[in-house]
């Protein structure tokens, strides 16, 4: 029998804030050390730190037993995973940290489409549908940000839609993930399998590119390397795993929007990067729609409330 998951209170407000700090400092820190060393083969290194480290947390806790009945599901959910961090760390190079940390957490859109299709318990509400119609659009205001009939920014217009490919993948791994036998394994081998395939993949796309050379072990390099392989994914995921055993998943979600707005003022304080009209109006948009689309009966129950209703 599972666990009973209460409503979020401020212990677990100061955790997920903490979390989102981490997570929406992330792209600047890929994004700082990319002068050093590439943003590929920052994201395989990450990978490869933390899935050694959850590898051996498995053979200490265990899991390794259901790995023949999960491994497909794993493998495709690994590359999916890869493929996210191969569009994140493409896009760092042409766009801002703070347009990445927006368009990246369009991730919870992409997933409700895919659980609407694939699983007829999770259809799509009304609420859901606006939230979706909101981001789409905020995305289609935010991308004008980089249009301009005189100066047509087709790096940073490229460097958006990876963004957008980014948080796809990210959507479409957790479908993956809920909609295989992976939604039964322990989620260290679930993390496991992202983090070990996505580090082969990365990898080998890195010897692929000749980004593999394009490492100096300074300073910077390392301390990104570092704090993304045993604080974002190691530590942060786990905590992230921890709470959603103990708490109602909707009122985390909307905790966890904080995160591109600590990324958007990590971006523009650290880095110094502007930010357009046009693409602040579009980010209020997508995280409102996101909203909409993940914690939906928080927000329905908020929407009656409002109106006054029971």
């Amino acid at each position: 029998m599972s666990a009973t998951r209460r409503s979020a209170d401020a212990f677990a407000l100061q955790v997920m804030m903490g979390l989102c700090l981490i997570w929406g400092v992330q792209q600047v820190m890929i994004k700082w050390a990319a002068p050093d060393i590439a943003p590929v083969m920052q994201a395989a290194g990450r990978s490869g730190i933390s899935a050694l480290l959850v590898g051996l947390l498995i053979c200490w806790k265990g899991g390794w037993d259901q790995v023949g009945k999960t491994w497909r599901g794993g493998l495709l959910a690994g590359a999916l995973f890869g493929l996210e961090f191969f569009f994140i760390s493409e896009g760092l190079q042409l766009t801002t940290a703070a347009h990445m940390s927006v368009f990246l957490y369009t991730a919870p859109i992409f997933t409700a489409l895919g659980v609407h299709w694939l699983l007829p318990s999770e259809r799509l509400r009304p609420v859901q549908w606006l939230g979706i119609f909101l981001a789409f659009i905020g995305i289609a205001i935010a991308f004008a940000g980089g249009v301009s009939w005189d100066n047509l920014d087709r790096r940073m217009l490229m460097g958006d839609a990876l963004g957008v490919l980014a948080g796809a993948a990210w959507g479409a791994t957790t479908v993956v993930v809920r909609a295989s036998r992976l939604s039964e394994a322990p989620v260290t081998l679930t993390l496991f399998y992202q983090l070990m395939v996505g580090f082969v993949g990365l990898l080998l796309i890195a010897m692929l590119s000749g980004q593999i050379t394009h490492v100096s072990l300074t300073t910077v390099a390392v301390a990104s390397v570092l704090f993304q392989g045993l604080v974002v994914s190691f530590f942060s995921y786990l905590t992230w795993f921890w709470l959603l055993r103990r708490y109602l998943a909707a009122n985390l979600a909307v905790f966890s929007f904080m995160t591109p707005l600590f990324g958007v003022t990590f971006g523009v304080v650290l880095l110094g990067e502007a930010l357009s009209l046009n693409f602040v109006i579009g980010a209020v948009l997508v995280l409102l729609g996101i909203t909409f689309v993940s914690a939906e009966q928080w927000v329905r129950r908020r929407l009656r409330k409002a109106l006054g209703q029971q």
